[in-house]
């Protein structure tokens, strides 16, 4: 009898039904038919129904007005707040006048003897030319400024970040509970952050700061967490068969065994920081920052590049710094004798600067480069921007691809009913995960709709799937011709290390110069921003693809196009999907600060509830763009067991 019923189930065809796709696309059509008719009938109409959107402007208004009443008077404020903000200012200040009591002479020193010492001459000398380059562009004191911020805030992330992944590393539990939130703050754009510290502490540098670290602790948390948790078991065994405590273990083991980890996590907050504190000039954090800022909104393209590169510059010499610290771990090096003389020598150039009055940075060595790029600007707009032959101009592509692709791709989406946004929704997460990631993206996009802003959200949307399509053509592309050439990966490699390491507010300064402003400049921003991580995680990707699977297709004859397709493609496809993912949330972060350039929908909202103190129009914007990037996270990110049955 076993035989019996065991025999039609060998034999038995493959069939339509045998794939879990449309296994899950049928049971969710079935659920449609029951729930969709229910709801046409009861909420009819393309956009999101009225009946189902709730007013928040109104206790958030109420909300706000009482924090802004009470923040001189509640205790809460007077005794943790005030503190809090107390310390910040206190320790961005002290940090800030050592840097100018030290002067332009002994920071350059400081810097270049510390890369010097980490990496090398070679970083040690770009380093010093780094940061006299910020005092030749007349940056040197919103440098200064940008420093001392950064350096509080790193710390603080580190502090924090390190603190999490202490506690998610030992403790199953707690890197349970830890997880989602971590993962959230990860796919969470920059403004997001903003909203809620300036709600709280207000306009200026401690909003700043702490927004700071609550953006870039995240990375630290998750690698600590991760390194201490990869510890090697073997080595773990021996130490603890020594009869040590759990506490001598981890300071004498896990700790040890986990520092390329904790470095690689101190780079990642470093960028992060650096990043977020450019943006957080937008709630008074001032420096570089604050400079590109009041450019950017007056147009001044000349004024915004002569910040830009000094942030790039401190972008790289930070990343390269840490990223060689990292590198050269356990490495034999200099000894601390090394250590000493080059703290004196730094010592001795600062004394020497000060006696010889080289504090400031001298007016007489300042090259003004606004005047030159504004009159280059001026020549594009009267030369490229429009009317040049066959190819047209610059503002011709921006308004062609307006015209033609982002304004259908809006209205399309704004023109579909609903529950059929919901219910592709549905569809495209479950597919690539399971019913909890579908039911995750559903609740976040409904949330959308309740919230009251179904139509900003919906256009924000069609800019990133635009943005995210050009992405995905040149990222896959590049990434395909740099895996099979080892002479154009060598040559792409430093571009794309400039291009990771630049902060996000210094794309709107190319765009704006070259389309001007509109949604168009915001869109090719976040493409700029999104290519470098789509190009080098499609390259790792197919350059990790098995040798011996390659070495078979070759055997059979296969050509290269046919070992491309039908061999490297499908074996990396995990790491292609990883890039369509960070594709996504990376240009969803740009689109939203494109409101600072005439992006408008959720960033145009954000940008002016900051400016105009509405933080009820801007809290609601922010919770849009907090639901729209856990959406489009959970639509594009496969969970592990999906992605191993893929793979």
């Amino acid at each position: 009898m076993a035989t019996l019923t065991a025999t039609p189930r060998k034999a038995a065809p493959p069939g339509i039904l045998t794939s879990r796709a449309v296994r899950k696309l049928l049971a969710l059509a079935a659920l449609a038919a029951v729930l969709v008719p229910l709801a046409v009938t009861q909420w009819p109409g393309t956009p999101w129904p009225t009946a189902l959107t709730v007013d928040v402007s109104e206790p958030l208004g109420k909300a706000s007005d009482w924090i802004i009443d009470n923040r001189d008077s509640h205790p809460l404020f007077l005794y943790f707040f005030g503190h809090v903000s107390n310390v910040v200012v206190i320790a961005v200040r002290a940090v800030y006048l050592a840097l100018l009591a030290v002067g332009w002479a002994g920071v350059t020193a400081i810097g270049a003897l510390v890369a010097w010492r980490v990496a090398g001459v070679r970083l040690a000398l770009g380093t010093a030319a780094a940061f006299l380059a910020c005092g030749l562009l007349g940056m040197w004191v919103p440098t200064m400024q940008t420093l001392a911020l950064m350096v509080v805030a790193v710390l603080a992330s580190v502090v924090v970040g390190a603190l999490l992944g202490l506690a998610a590393g030992l403790s199953d539990r707690m890197d349970r509970v830890l997880r989602p939130v971590l993962d959230t703050m990860q796919v969470l754009p920059a403004f997001a952050y903003l909203l809620p510290v300036v709600l709280v502490f207000g306009i200026g540098v401690p909003a700043a700061v702490l927004a700071t670290v609550v953006y870039a602790a995240p990375p630290m948390a998750r690698l600590t967490s991760l390194g201490l948790r990869g510890a090697d078991k073997e080595v773990l065994e021996a130490v603890e068969s020594l009869g040590t405590t759990a506490r001598q273990r981890l300071l004498t083991a896990r700790i040890p065994l986990a520092r390329k980890e904790l470095l690689l996590g101190a780079n990642q907050t470093i960028m992060m920081a650096l990043s977020m504190a450019v943006i957080a000039s937008v709630i008074g954090a001032g420096g570089l920052g604050d400079r590109v800022y009041q450019a950017l909104a007056s147009v001044d393209v000349g004024a915004a590049l002569a910040a830009g590169i000094p942030i790039v510059l401190l972008a790289v010499v930070l990343d390269r710094v840490t990223g060689a610290a990292g590198e050269r771990l356990g490495e034999s090096g200099k000894s601390p004798v090394t250590w000493l003389y080059a703290l004196v020598v730094a010592a001795a150039v600062a004394l020497a600067g000060r006696l010889a009055g080289f504090l400031d940075w001298p007016d007489g060595w300042e090259v003004d480069i606004a005047e030159p790029v504004n009159r280059a600007v001026d020549w594009m707009t009267a030369h490229l921007y429009s009317g040049v032959p066959v190819v047209g101009g610059t503002a011709d592509w921006a308004a062609h691809f307006t015209s033609w692709v982002l304004n259908p791709l809006r209205d399309g989406l704004q023109w579909l009913p609903w529950w059929s946004v919901l219910l592709i929704v549905a569809a495209l997460a479950w597919l690539i995960g399971t019913w909890r990631t579908a039911l995750t993206a559903v609740l976040a996009m409904a949330a959308i709709g309740v919230l009251g802003v179904w139509d900003p959200s919906l256009d924000t949307l069609s800019q990133v799937l635009a943005a995210v399509a050009v992405t995905l053509v040149v990222g896959f592309a590049t990434g395909i011709a740099a895996a099979r050439s080892d002479r154009f990966e060598r040559l792409l490699r430093p571009v794309l290390d400039v291009f990771q390491t630049m902060p996000q507010f210094v794309y709107l300064i190319p765009v704006v110069a070259l389309f001007g402003v509109g949604r168009a400049p915001a869109v090719a921003a976040a493409v700029v921003y999104a290519l470098p991580a789509v190009v080098r995680i499609t390259t790792q990707g197919l350059r990790q693809v098995d040798p011996a699977a390659l070495e078979s297709a070759r055997s059979l004859g296969a050509t290269s196009g046919q070992q491309l397709r039908q061999v490297q493609l499908p074996l990396a496809r995990p790491a292609l999907l990883l890039a369509v993912n960070q594709g996504v949330v990376l240009v969803l972060a740009v689109v939203i600060i494109g409101g600072l350039v005439g992006g408008g929908a959720l960033g145009y909202q954000v940008v002016f509830g900051l400016a105009q103190g509405d933080l009820a129009t801007g809290l609601v914007a922010g919770a849009a763009i907090v639901c729209l990037g856990l959406m489009l996270d959970r639509v594009t990110q496969p969970t592990e067991r999906r992605a191993k049955k893929g793979a």
